[in-house]
């Protein structure tokens, strides 16, 4: 294992250094980054979209002074956009331009060497000199053929390149992989990484978040915003509104200059929190029939867990 000095004293210093940068996370969320800066370890991170899954990868990265090098995967990602490729049509140049004077050995040699590997997001955070925060995102969407290479990087740090040989990380990166579920990961993967899980915060968070990310808004709107935010999340939608989604709620109406949320003005605004028609009309309902929900005094009982985004 490389020998790296750690980059937090402690876990406070890990949570307080992302309220800095406005991320609020909680002692889950701030001991699971210890823990992987300490023990070396990636961490999957899990839960629903929009609750600040891939913005705590670029939190860290900006606490940290470090280069953020980030694989957006996607069905059909391979070793040639995750990894490295060969230049081919540089390569075939040079065969062009070798013409007859060299032997196949030769330019064989010449054909596969640094000059002419491109590489890509895992080698290049592999390579780096320089601190890196590697976000491998929505990693779910990764066929299981394509975890292979993943595995060697997050257990040993390295890249195995049979023209090159193996290529062994200068520094330990701090990797972090995103998932929305949609997929099941492998457990080879899974064993290889420290598990957190971020779900939709409870309301004295989520009321905290929006007062920290929002400009003007103040004490009483943010109050309502997540109290509204979550009795709608209690409804039965094919999508609940993500942190993301109050955030832009929460600014659209400071920039309307609304300063008390009534049925009129959410359902004007509905299209900035929801996505699909059926859960608009579903929400826009529910308020015109319990107005009493604006107000938040129907909100419930605040029973959620703690989370960031």
């Amino acid at each position: 294992m490389i020998e790296q000095p750690p980059r937090f004293a402690d876990l406070d210093s890990v949570r307080n250094s992302l309220a800095d940068v406005n991320y609020l996370a909680d002692d889950g969320i701030a001991g699971v980054v210890y823990l992987a800066d300490r023990l070396g370890k990636p961490v999957l991170v899990e839960g629903p979209a929009g609750t600040g899954k891939t913005q705590l990868a670029k939190s860290v990265a900006e606490i940290l002074g470090a280069r953020l090098i980030r694989l957006q995967c996607y069905e059909g990602l391979d070793e040639s956009k995750a990894l490295y490729e060969w230049n081919y049509k540089k390569q075939l140049l040079r065969i062009q331009t070798e013409g007859d004077g060299a032997s196949w050995n030769e330019v064989e040699d010449d054909l596969f060497s640094e000059e002419f590997l491109l590489t890509r997001p895992l080698l290049e955070a592999i390579r780096a000199e320089e601190p890196v925060v590697l976000l491998i995102d929505e990693v779910d969407r990764v066929e299981v053929e394509t975890e292979a290479p993943l595995l060697e990087i997050l257990s040993d740090y390295q890249v195995s390149i049979p023209e090159l040989g193996t290529v062994k990380a200068l520094q330990i990166p701090l990797v972090f992989l995103p998932s929305n579920g949609p997929r099941e990961l492998s457990e080879a993967l899974k064993r290889r990484c420290l598990y957190l899980y971020i779900d939709y915060p409870d309301l004295e968070r989520e009321r905290e978040i929006v007062s920290t990310k929002v400009p003007g808004v103040d004490a009483n709107l943010a109050d309502q915003v997540a109290r509204i935010v979550r009795s709608i999340r209690q409804l039965d939608l094919k999508k609940n509104p993500s942190v993301s989604e109050t955030l832009d709620w929460a600014r659209t109406l400071v920039l309307l200059g609304i300063k008390q949320i009534d049925a009129k003005t959410a359902t004007d605004t509905a299209n900035v929190l929801l996505k699909y028609r059926s859960d608009i009309e579903k929400v826009v309902k529910e308020f015109a029939e319990n107005p009493v929900e604006l107000t938040g005094a129907g909100a419930g009982a605040d029973t959620g867990t703690g989370t960031a985004t």
